[in-house]
């Protein structure tokens, strides 16, 4: 294998970051925590966490062209009652889902350490003429790696943010920092 450019490793840095404060965020967390219900229209910290983990899982795997662990190997074994629901299906809004799945977090945690290897391994993997390729992303075309800051990284350090604040409601500490 060829030596990591600088562009992976800013993005292999910022994405071993960004796992390590979220799993340091969750690191207290148990099954009821996880599953209780959050104060006014907050989501619950395990599907926040689930969230966080399924989105990563579904947007490298669509930018690397491989289907998402939770829909191949780890089929069924998310630590989710049940798939997370997708843009487009009407059958129940995201928000319903965030408030009424369960989340198992032994599971979770270790649906989560294949999701976070086979993540740090695309960009490793991945060249600066790829990682400078557009690509489709919800704000338009941009370069995957951008799309991979924006919407991967930034994603999960987004969520650790929400995993946090609700903790603190629950009187917890939230950041382990």
């Amino acid at each position: 294998m060829s030596a990591i450019t600088s562009t992976q490793a800013v993005l292999l840095g910022a994405l071993q970051a960004a796992h390590n404060v979220l799993e340091s965020t969750v690191a207290d967390v148990d099954d009821e925590l996880a599953n209780r219900p959050a104060p006014g229209v907050a989501n619950p910290v395990g599907s926040a966490y689930a969230h966080a983990v399924l989105s990563e899982d579904a947007n490298v795997s669509r930018l690397s062209g491989q289907a998402p662990l939770c829909a191949s190997q780890w089929a069924g074994r998310t630590g989710t009652d049940r798939p997370i629901s997708a843009a487009g299906r009407p059958e129940e809004p995201l928000g319903d889902w965030y408030r009424s799945v369960k989340v198992d977090m032994a599971t979770l945690r270790d649906y989560t350490r294949a999701v976070y290897a086979r993540s740090e391994e695309f960009i490793r993997s991945v060249d600066d003429e790829t990682l400078g390729r557009e690509t489709d992303s919800p704000l338009g075309k941009m370069p995957l790696a951008i799309m991979f800051s924006v919407f991967v990284i930034g994603h999960l350090n987004n969520l650790s943010g929400e995993v946090s604040a609700i903790k603190g409601a629950f009187g917890r500490k939230g950041y382990p920092f």
